[in-house]
């Protein structure tokens, strides 16, 4: 039980930061749908939990197409605000159908997303002042709070440490450095490497290959449709992954698509759409969004906190079912 307190305090102290430094940045928290049609999913359909009390009888009354699903994230329902509230956050769980059980994932996980009228650069500098300030209010804590948490100097020195600008690698340059293919996705083995060789700092790797651009060769890498392509280099898009020592990437952000037309065309020429036609859903799991997007809409930018991974970082876990108090996998769903 001891364990599992200093776990319950420290989350609280994670959590309790990160929403201080967003409200000192003026964004106005909202509160997204749990249960939702695919507008809830991330790039992966497949990994979606349906909604139902069994498999006869679906909740809705409706077709299988309308099936209603847990969200896996909060990301477009704070895109509708953006308009009118400039800056938006939510907190709140993700739910990953994927098969078995690692270190490194959980069935259900903690997220704290953010969606803002602004450009690339402003997201990098929220995403690792966020992290920053996380990092840095624990370390300015009292020696005594630091213990009920479970963090011993060595960690606590780690925090103390990290910069407030994070080093900057393009995708391009990471596989570069790692002797991997162009279109190769970077898994984590790689991700501890490309952190070895930036003093065991968090690091962005940023502008990933765009999924929708004809790259005359298959990629293994996938990102969500609604990325904003690099006008200044065609082939990319917009995006960042924040990796940190020995959790992984623990931040997927990417500025957004705010054109309607090009928004459509992104997400119907998708892996996901196609996917999600598997599945027997269509274009009107995005009827409500396509709307909206054509309501007042700016250009914007936003990311997704994967807070189990900031805290295994932030702990020093060497498995993310010890980094949070209550862990779900496949295997261990109390």
């Amino acid at each position: 039980m001891k364990d599992k307190l200093s776990t319950a305090l420290l989350e609280a102290q994670v959590f309790k930061s990160g929403r201080n430094y967003l409200e000192r940045e003026g964004f106005v928290e909202i509160f997204p749908p749990r249960v939702v049609r695919a507008s809830g999913a991330c790039e992966n359909v497949n990994t979606l939990f349906e909604v139902s009390s069994n498999k006869d009888f679906n909740w809705f009354g409706h077709p299988k197409r309308h099936q209603a699903y847990l969200a896996q994230t909060g990301q477009l329902y704070l895109e509708a605000f953006v308009p009118y509230l400039s800056k938006v956050y939510c907190v709140g769980p993700s739910f990953r159908a994927e098969p078995g059980s690692d270190d490194r994932h959980l069935t259900e996980f903690q997220m704290m997303e953010i969606e803002f009228a602004g450009d690339f650069d402003k997201l990098l500098h929220h995403i690792e002042s966020f992290v920053y300030a996380i990092a840095h209010d624990i370390v300015k804590l009292p020696i005594q709070k630091q213990k009920e948490m479970g963090l011993n100097e060595m960690a606590v020195a780690h925090l103390a440490n990290v910069k407030p600008v994070f080093p900057k690698i393009t995708y391009t340059e990471a596989i570069q450095k790692l002797g991997l293919n162009w279109g190769d996705d970077i898994n984590s083995k790689k991700e501890a490497e490309l952190v070895a060789m930036h003093d065991n700092h968090p690091i962005f790797i940023t502008r990933y290959p765009d999924p929708l651009w004809d790259h005359k060769k298959e990629i293994e890498v996938e990102k969500f449709f609604n990325m904003l392509p690099d006008k200044a280099t065609p082939g990319l898009v917009l995006s960042a992954d924040l990796i940190l020592p020995g959790a992984g990437e623990a931040v997927g952000s990417a500025a957004r698509v705010d054109d309607p037309e090009t928004l459509v065309y992104r997400l119907t020429n998708s892996k996901m759409y196609k996917r999600l036609l598997d599945m027997g859903g269509s274009l009107d799991d995005f009827a409500w969004y396509i709307e909206k997007s054509k309501e007042n809409m700016v250009p914007h930018a936003g990311c997704g906190f994967g807070m189990s991974r900031i805290l295994r970082w932030i702990g020093g876990k060497d498995d993310i079912k010890k980094a949070v108090t209550f862990a779900s996998n496949q295997h261990q769903i109390i």
